[in-house]
């Protein structure tokens, strides 16, 4: 006589929903890194700039738009955007911006970056 073994392990609509839960984890990974990435760079340029950009508004200004010609993908800050201030001897470079990621028509990620040089 033969017994039943009890069978193990995921069914296919288990397998479906899974599929759908990563592939939109990998969607919203896609689309959230080059906007982290731009950010990153952003904080990059702006650090340097006010390292080395000069010790006035026009040339720390001038100067990144220097650092932005020569940057890929730095679209969501201009110098005009930039909030430069003198701290003690210090030059200090500000900014911040919003961002909005379309993930799937009417539905929008917004992400407030905000920054300053060292």
């Amino acid at each position: 006589m033969m017994t039943r073994r009890n069978q193990s392990g995921i069914s296919l609509i288990g397998l479906l929903f899974w599929a759908v839960v990563v592939a939109f984890v990998a969607l919203l990974v896609m689309k959230i890194v080059p906007a982290v990435t731009e950010y990153q760079t952003i904080k990059t340029m702006v650090d340097k700039v006010a390292k080395d950009g000069g010790s006035t508004v026009p040339e720390i200004r001038a100067a990144f738009d220097r650092a932005q010609q020569v940057e890929y993908g730095v679209e969501a800050v201009t110098a005009k955007d930039l909030d430069i201030t003198k701290e003690g001897d210090k030059i200090v470079v500000k900014f911040a911006y919003n961002k909005e990621i379309p993930i799937v028509e009417p539905v929008y990620i917004l992400i407030k970056f905000e920054g300053r040089s060292k």
